[in-house]
């Protein structure tokens, strides 16, 4: 009942049409900015008791870009709300066409909990500077963070406009049996085919941020050292629980001993000789999935790492060689410190393995050969990805990210956060003081060659 009320004072409140101007969006986004500013210590403390993220990956990884696409947000508002002016054919002379941003109304945003802070804010900002009232649903994994979150947004804005709902199974079912105009979600291809099921009983349109297997592919061409240094970044970032991680590697068998070294190496030197030790690495979230990952260690034969502690659930930076096709770790998304490592003898051989199953969210490629960068773009689709690094295509607000086919639909980031949240509505505003004749009846040869001219741009 609770929800169904929050609900309907969204609905009043939008209905007023507050939320549609210019001020009344900067002036939130603005107070959000503050906010953020404010709770930036609680949010750091809630981070590191839910995923022992030290403060500097807290802010590099989740805050700092939070900030970062509130100002970017801020700064192109005003031009991105303007209505854009699109050709009209000579039969609708004289006449204007234009293309109008609206908010679709009150939009319901479900986040998950790796990146609790950036995963719930960055959506919200889309839907402020659309114009939308918002209920926002972080996970109940990440409880000490939703608790910080529920908090900042109760401060300072009015549940009529944007409020946090907490709780697990049973609250996120009540939220998608309610009719809501829009729905962002984050999360797990499971969780998102439910979501999307759930959605559809009210033709809800929906964003789906997911998931999958995201490949990376090293060819002999490049600088080993560099490349495993990223690759490790990547990888091991948040202890490997990042959606567009790499989850598997394919490298050239010509270098595959060197760089498995220089991997070695790079994980010895971020999180040293025994990482569980580390205060700054980060833990699993929960048990399930701490047994989850272990588990998977046994599809290969192990050349790093290997081990963890149930306790603090931390495991050690893993490398899986000599793994099958149709092992256990290749059925699921890792979501975890672990990495397959396959080699290959002909490109070919890679791209057809890639094709052949779910687009990935992410794609990384490492090398210095033009030809094969564009074998591989023109011919693998995924969501977005690196050439010569990894992840970092999702740090940039001048970038939509999302993803394609079973990693997800729709994207977000920068404008296309404001596009995502709004409905582009077209418009033709005609003349009263000419009315060519040629659609009106009684028709005939010189009208239907009139029309025929007239139809063109």
């Amino acid at each position: 009942m609770m929800i169904e009320n929050i609900i309907k004072k969204q609905r009043q409140f939008y209905n007023k049409g507050k939320t549609r101007s210019y001020d009344f969006r900067m002036k939130a986004l603005t107070r959000l900015e503050c906010a953020i500013q404010k709770y930036e210590p609680l949010m750091q403390s809630a981070l590191k008791k839910d995923l022992n993220k030290s403060s500097y990956e807290a802010y590099m990884t989740e805050i700092a870009m939070v900030k970062n696409e509130i100002r970017y947000v801020k700064k192109h508002l005003k031009t991105w709300m303007k209505s854009e002016t699109a050709k009209t054919p000579l039969a609708q002379f004289p006449a204007k066409s234009l293309i109008v941003s609206e908010p679709y109304g009150v939009v319901l945003i479900m986040s998950p909990w790796n990146y609790p802070v950036l995963l719930t804010l960055e959506p919200l900002i889309g839907a402020i500077a659309a114009g939308n009232c918002c209920i926002l649903k972080p996970s109940a994994y990440s409880m000490h963070t939703s608790k910080v979150l529920k908090k900042m947004i109760r401060e300072i804005f009015p549940e009529k406009f944007a409020a946090v709902v907490t709780g697990g199974r049973r609250e996120n079912q009540e939220l998608l049996n309610q009719k809501f105009d829009y729905i962002f979600f984050t999360g797990s291809v499971s969780v998102g085919k439910l979501v999307m099921e759930k959605a559809s009983k009210h033709l809800i349109p929906v964003t789906l941020e997911l998931g999958g297997k995201s490949p990376c592919i090293v060819d002999k061409t490049v600088n080993l050292k560099l490349t495993a240094k990223r690759i490790v970044f990547g990888k091991f970032l948040n202890s490997g629980q990042t959606c567009v991680a790499p989850d598997y590697l394919f490298v050239d068998e010509k270098v595959e001993e060197q760089l498995i070294c220089y991997l070695k190496y790079w994980i010895q030197r971020m999180f040293g000789s025994n990482p569980l030790t580390n205060p700054n690495y980060p833990k699993i979230i929960n048990q399930k999935h701490y047994h989850r990952i272990m588990g998977l260690m046994k599809s290969g034969w192990i050349v790093e790492g290997g081990y963890g502690d149930s306790i603090t659930r931390k495991i050690a930076p893993t490398i899986l060689t000599k793994v099958k096709k149709d092992a256990p770790v290749m059925q699921e998304e890792i979501f975890g410190p672990v990495l397959p490592i396959f080699s290959y003898r002909r490109i070919d051989e890679v791209i057809e393995y890639i094709l052949a199953h779910p687009k990935p969210l992410a794609l990384y490629l490492f090398t210095k050969d033009q030809a094969l960068e564009k074998d591989i773009l023109n011919h693998i689709s995924f969501g977005g990805g690196c050439v010569n690094d990894t992840v970092i295509h999702l740090a940039s607000s001048a970038l939509g990210f999302g993803g394609v086919g079973e990693s997800g639909m729709g994207s977000y980031h920068g404008k296309s956060s404001f596009d995502t949240f709004s409905h582009k509505k077209s418009i033709i505003k005609k003349s009263q003081k000419v009315d060519i004749p040629v659609r009106y009846q009684p028709y005939g040869k010189i009208k239907k060659w009139a029309m025929y001219h007239l139809i063109k741009y």
